[in-house]
């Protein structure tokens, strides 16, 4: 199995009403794609960190194998995820990929 991890950073331009809409939307647009994505096994977003957090969002999913997480990168419903739910809301991304 492989894990895919990622941590957000939302814009500081938003407001904290808007930063709960915007987290709301990518919790729902992501785990919306279980079931969806050949591989995917498990897809779960956290968006409510504890204040000693430093980041707003993150996503934890597991993958049958590194050739699904491949081409999870590329599904289209994914990348439609992403590009209306994410990227525009995020002024910084880290993540890591092992095998669990």
């Amino acid at each position: 199995m492989v894990k895919h991890v990622i941590l957000w950073v939302l814009k500081d331009e938003y407001t904290a009403e808007q930063k709960e809409e915007i987290k709301r939307g990518i919790k729902e647009g992501l785990e919306g794609l279980q079931g969806k994505i050949p591989g995917l096994l498990e897809i779960r977003v956290n968006v409510n960190p504890l204040a000693s957090s430093n980041c707003d969002v993150m996503l934890d999913s597991t993958f049958v194998d590194e050739a699904s997480l491949s081409g999870y990168t590329v599904h289209p419903e994914h990348v439609a995820v992403a590009t209306t739910k994410v990227r525009p809301f995020t002024a910084s991304r880290v993540c890591m990929d092992y095998e669990a």
